[in-house]
């Protein structure tokens, strides 16, 4: 039984839109239904990521029949994350829930998240006990937060992606973090707050395809990685320490060889083996290192994270 004091709680929805534009009068519809369960007051934001078929076209469509759909049009491809971002920053509501606008995150599973935050959470993310996704998803999503796990010492869910519910002062929060690489659920994670996790059923999906290609999932990894941890240059010095020690119980041996035994060094093969070796070693520092330079000098330049080329509302965002 929902209380005057939760009815009156305006609730906002982000979706990011890429390549589902068949999805979105659906998806609307669905929204519209499940959300006037709970208040009568609520905002769709559909950030359109510069989606190759006709997205922003049914964006402005769905926006002139109903005011509460908002569409912002991004002026390229930006990113599925930072097409959050700005959602995030145009976002009114008391409580905001992110999902993807392909269905596969279902607008009736909302009321779920929003009632279990309703008991206490300042987050809600939704559990996809039983995922609908392909077999190479599945393992690679699984793959990339093991790894991440492993760089940045946390413990990430692997079933759990964007589908959420926040609070207002989490929103708050996240629009102060203004870095250029940008994970959604990883910079809910840094938030802290109070959270939790709940099971949803996971849609598999009818339009579209994934945007992410396994180089693309490798590009994140490297960028999720190294915005959110140094481990990989500690790593480096550790490992360099150990060659170092090794080579140098190598030489004493050689040296010890020579005098004990009479046994000649070898001479133009090893020391080439030697320095391929350590130039490979040094290569791949250098790389590391460059990584970390080159994120640095990207938050230098102060570029905006987006930039929106229309949108169908009046602007309200900070």
């Amino acid at each position: 039984m929902l209380n005057n004091t939760t009815l009156q709680s305006k609730i906002s929805i982000i979706t990011p839109v890429y390549g589902c534009c068949g999805s979105l009068n659906n998806l609307y519809e669905r929204l519209t239904q499940s959300l006037s369960a709970v208040t009568d007051d609520f905002e769709i934001i559909m950030v359109n990521d510069s989606s190759p078929d006709n997205a922003w076209g049914t964006i402005k469509k769905l926006a002139q029949s109903d005011s509460r759909v908002k569409g912002i049009n991004l002026s390229r491809n930006f990113g599925q994350h930072k097409a959050i971002t700005a959602g995030l920053d145009y976002a009114q509501g008391d409580w905001i829930v992110v999902m993807d606008c392909d269905l596969q995150d279902q607008p009736e599973e909302i009321i779920k998240l929003y009632n279990k935050a309703l008991e206490g959470h300042d987050i809600v993310f939704g559990r996809r006990a039983k995922r609908k996704d392909t077999f190479f998803k599945k393992l690679s999503s699984k793959l990339f937060y093991k790894v991440y796990d492993y760089f940045t010492e946390s413990k990430i869910d692997n079933t759990i992606a964007n589908f959420s519910i926040i609070s207002k002062k989490v929103l708050n929060t996240l629009k102060q973090m203004r870095e250029q690489n940008r994970t959604y659920p990883l910079f809910v994670n840094w938030a802290g707050f109070k959270r939790t996790e709940i099971n949803i059923e996971h849609s598999s999906r009818d339009e579209g395809k994934s945007s992410y290609t396994f180089s693309k999932l490798i590009n994140l990894a490297i960028d999720s990685i190294v915005s959110q941890s140094n481990k990989p240059l500690k790593l480096s010095i550790k490992f360099g320490f150990i060659v170092a020690f090794f080579s140098l119980l190598y030489a004493s041996w050689l040296i010890l060889r020579y005098f004990m035994f009479s046994i000649p060094v070898e001479g133009w093969t090893s020391v080439m083996v030697s320095i391929y070796f350590i130039a490979g070693l040094l290569f791949a520092n250098m790389g590391i290192l460059g990584l970390y330079i080159g994120k640095i000098f990207d938050e230098t330049k102060n570029r905006p994270i987006y930039i929106v080329q229309e949108t169908t509302f009046e602007n309200e965002g900070n």
